[in-house]
């Protein structure tokens, strides 16, 4: 089933001689369950696809559908609902908030739709990302790849039908970087997820179930 629809997508910076399209005429469908890597060299183009496809971003030209709805045919307001619901956002910086607990950074999200939050739900995630005994400690106590598991739990705490991430290991090292992919396959099957990762690193990319190669802005290869 689809899950996300981009169309003639286009990002434009500059104007005239000076004009760049970072993002050049994307078509790209994306179905419900998938485990999508994006690579390519530095500059392609992949972070800024990830932000038009995840709406942090406005695209120049062209349309990106999630569960049919057209994104940019929303409100601020209610596009800033539609992420919070059905986005989890990962990055290489894990952006939590200092004087949080591991905790109360992955249930953020929640409370900010001021919604009740699932405790079992929530201990259940806690308990999948390793972090039973370390949810009440401050994101300066924690190491790097825990930072990284608060930070995929922050992701999966409103339940959202995508997931995106870009360089999730980028800061990581080997044995860091292994355990999170393992969690972010554990994630897409565990919880139902989609989940659409930017990535330099040949190891996760492998894993995925579909790669998209880009190359100045267009994607140069599709291939599972």
């Amino acid at each position: 089933m689809e899950v996300l629809r981009a169309e003639n997508l286009i990002k434009s910076y500059g104007k005239d001689e000076f004009k760049v399209n970072a993002v050049n005429g994307i078509d790209l469908i994306i179905t419900k369950g998938e485990f999508v890597a994006v690579v390519g060299p530095s500059g392609s183009g992949k972070s800024t696809l990830l932000h038009l496809l995840g709406g942090v971003d406005n695209p120049t030209e062209g349309k990106i559908y999630i569960d049919g709805i057209d994104i940019y045919s929303l409100k601020e307001s209610e596009l800033s609902i539609l992420r919070r619901r059905k986005i989890g956002f990962i990055f290489q910086q894990y952006n939590l908030i200092p004087v949080l607990s591991a905790k109360e950074n992955i249930l953020l999200p929640v409370l900010l739709d001021h919604k009740k939050h699932d405790e079992s739900y929530t201990e259940e995630l806690i308990n999948v990302l390793g972090l039973q005994d370390r949810k009440n400690h401050l994101p300066s106590q924690l190491s790097g790849g825990q930072q990284q598991r608060v930070a995929i739990g922050r992701a999966l705490a409103n339940k959202p039908s995508i997931i995106l991430a870009d360089e999730p290991t980028g800061n990581l090292d080997s044995k860091n970087s292994k355990e999170i992919l393992e969690l972010l396959k554990l994630s897409v099957k565990k919880f139902n997820q989609t989940l659409i990762v930017i990535t330099h690193d040949p190891k996760l990319a492998k894993e995925a179930d579909r790669v998209i190669r880009i190359e100045d802005g267009k994607i140069v290869n599709d291939y599972n």
